[in-house]
């Protein structure tokens, strides 16, 4: 559900867009009891003929990206293979949503800081003004000092606007609210195989919660797949 916080934050045609990624493309909902715990698939499915079988669904990944994150460094999706990550959207001088998001997203940072197989990457919505400086300041003041660990990244608004719409979340410019930039409060858990396996509304504690339950949960889920694969 939507906050009452985010409604306000976000203008009737980036909310509409917020409210419809909501739903999975598959639920474990009606799943055999020895998968129940795995968390489903977010997005949309893409239909692609199989010989001699018809139609099969291919689940949604996120598309293959490069951004240079608050040391400088590139980063793409290569830089979280092997690992699951939490992506969000903001900007530094955002005065209305970001520095709860961004409150939240440290709780979920700190319970997991200690785990190698847990990153985390946000994205400005500002590159003009969050430079590489402005970024680095950014996660210093929020006590990350480790950048291989939480990523605060830059790339021009195209690539950004693409990439928070493959995450399930809105971004735009909007010369009617504070900042001149609407977006949503949204974080997404994504797998090492770059599906979108949860989506959070970074404003409600709650969700936040759910958050934290579900990254052990799809943690026990890869270790178990990969002692599957190894016999």
């Amino acid at each position: 559900m939507i906050s009452s916080a985010f409604r306000r934050a976000l203008p009737m045609s980036l909310l509409a867009l917020a409210s419809t990624f909501v739903l999975p493309a598959c639920s474990s909902k009606n799943a055999p009891a020895e998968t129940a715990s795995r968390l489903p698939f977010y997005g949309d499915r893409a239909m692609q003929p199989a010989p001699m079988a018809g139609p099969a669904d291919t689940i949604f990944t996120v598309p293959a990206f490069t951004l240079t994150n608050q040391e400088g460094k590139t980063i793409t999706n290569d830089t979280f293979k092997g690992k699951i990550y939490v992506t969000d959207f903001f900007f530094a001088t955002c005065p209305s949503i970001c520095p709860k998001m961004q409150s939240e997203l440290l709780r979920v940072y700190e319970k997991f800081q200690g785990d190698p197989r847990v990153l985390f990457l946000s994205h400005t919505i500002d590159p003009a003004h969050d430079s590489i400086p402005v970024l680095r300041d950014y996660a210093e003041r929020l006590g990350i000092k480790d950048a291989s660990r939480w990523h605060f990244a830059t790339a021009p608004h195209d690539t950004i606007f693409g990439l928070a719409r493959a995450y399930m979340t809105g971004a735009q410019k909007d010369s009617t609210v504070k900042g001149g930039y609407a977006h949503s409060g949204t974080f997404a858990l994504v797998d090492p195989q770059h599906h979108i396996r949860g989506v959070y509304d970074g404003m409600e504690p709650t969700q936040v919660n759910k958050l934290m339950q579900d990254i052990p949960l799809l943690l026990k889920e890869i270790e178990a797949e990969k002692q599957t694969a190894s016999r």
